[in-house]
């Protein structure tokens, strides 16, 4: 605000105008309650609330509203443009300001020195952030239920927990991963992702397989469910077949500890195989998810291993993050904003005209107020005085060449500045 004191007996009260309000900020916040990103399928564009302008009497603005958008934990959030992994939401109420609001403009009564008096001019508030993100949802589970379709997956699911996902006698019944959650004795719980069949090169997309796997790489422990039912050799190569998938898609992930369930030995075929299986595969259990035979030590095996995993891996990260974000190896990483100086530019040709570029040096043409002379001179001064003028001259920029900084453009005027 470019404001002045007026009151009756104070004579030459002098400049009065409060500052700006800050912008409002875009915040994604981790939310447990939420199931899915759906609701940012037709919704893409956000806004958050402009700050309100200074008054007079020294008056600041009220700061703008930000914009609180909950995603699923597991959220990972990636700038669109440069493909940078921004964060990963795995933590309950975790916060993440992708785009921050610009900061409010100084009113009048900032700029009075020994020299000016009554200045009458303010800035401009500085431009929010502009920012396209990508969201991919990530589920986290303690153990992945994995193999081929129609292996009966669902429903061990269904046996091992309260979950009930849609189970039918063709491939491909689940068409989405279906989360639930197992109680063993002792209060103790674990997550189970059922995650859709895998077909051969998944991997590579077949079978929307990277949509699925993308899933797995949370868990902590896998359960290779086989149809022993169709054979030895046949529950063999789906065994094999899966794996090779995994291993093709992240090496680490065919390497998790893993548990195998041969199951369908309610019918005679699926019994003869699972006894001439398990004594050749390590930690095989035989099992019937529609009648839940053999379920329960499948679990506790599954738990014990995946409990085991936890410890491993909660150990270093409570190291790690003493005095910053976890990293592998015990490190740790420090942020620190590093501040921009109006001398921090590069100058380059375009379009016959001289394009100044700059964080610092757009952020301040940008406050400035171009329709007021005295605001425009006060640019015309810094910008001289950070050394920008000399860079312009060096770079081959004359007397009335066009001179570029954001979208605003000037005239080179080498005896008074840009």
């Amino acid at each position: 605000m470019v404001s002045f004191r007026r009151e009756k007996f104070v004579p030459q009260g002098g400049p009065d105008g409060g500052d700006g309000g800050r912008g409002g900020d875009i915040v994604l916040i981790a939310d447990a309650g939420v199931a899915t990103l759906g609701a940012y399928r037709r919704r893409r564009r956000f806004r958050a609330e402009n700050g309100r302008p200074g008054e007079g009497g020294l008056r600041a603005g009220r700061r703008g509203s930000s914009v609180e958008l909950r995603v699923p934990t597991g959220t990972q959030v990636r700038d669109t443009a440069s493909g940078e992994l921004l964060a990963d939401l795995v933590e309950h109420f975790a916060r993440l300001a992708v785009a921050g609001g610009g900061r409010g403009g100084r009113g009048n009564a900032r700029f009075t020195s020994a020299v000016r008096q009554a200045p009458r001019l303010g800035e401009l508030g500085e431009p929010g952030e502009k920012r396209r993100v990508d969201l991919e949802l990530k589920l986290i589970a303690d153990i992945g239920l994995v193999g081929l379709p129609n292996a009966g997956k669902s429903t061990l699911l269904a046996a091992l927990t309260r979950a009930r996902p849609k189970i039918a006698d063709y491939p491909f019944t689940t068409l989405h991963p279906n989360l639930g959650v197992a109680e063993l004795e002792g209060g103790r719980t674990v997550v189970l992702a059922d995650v859709p069949g895998l077909i051969a090169g998944a991997h590579r997309g077949a079978g929307l397989g990277l949509d699925f796997l993308r899933h797995l790489e949370r868990t902590r422990v896998l359960i290779h469910v086989v149809d022993a039912s169709q054979g030895v050799e046949a529950a063999r190569r789906a065994l094999a077949q899966v794996t090779s998938e995994l291993d093709a898609f992240s090496p680490g992930l065919a390497a998790r500890p893993a548990v195998v369930a041969l199951n369908k030995v309610d019918v005679p075929e699926g019994r003869a195989a699972a006894e001439a299986l398990t004594g050749g595969l390590a930690g095989a259990h035989a099992i019937a998810a529609a009648t839940g035979e053999g379920c329960r030590d499948l679990l506790r095996a599954a738990a014990t291993a995946a409990f085991a995993a936890r410890v491993r891996t909660a150990v270093p990260a409570e190291a790690a993050a003493v005095g910053g974000m976890a990293q592998p190896g015990g490190g740790h990483r420090v942020y620190r904003r590093q501040p921009s100086r109006l001398a921090d530019i590069t100058v380059e040709r375009e379009d016959g005209a001289f394009r100044v570029r700059g964080a610092a040096v757009e952020r301040a043409v940008a406050m400035t107020d171009l329709d007021s002379e005295e605001a425009v001179g006060h640019l015309q001064r810094r910008l001289r005085g950070a050394g920008i003028d000399d860079a312009l001259a060096a770079a081959g920029c004359a007397e009335g060449d066009t001179v570029r900084i954001g979208p605003a453009e000037f005239t080179f005027l080498q005896d008074s500045g840009t």
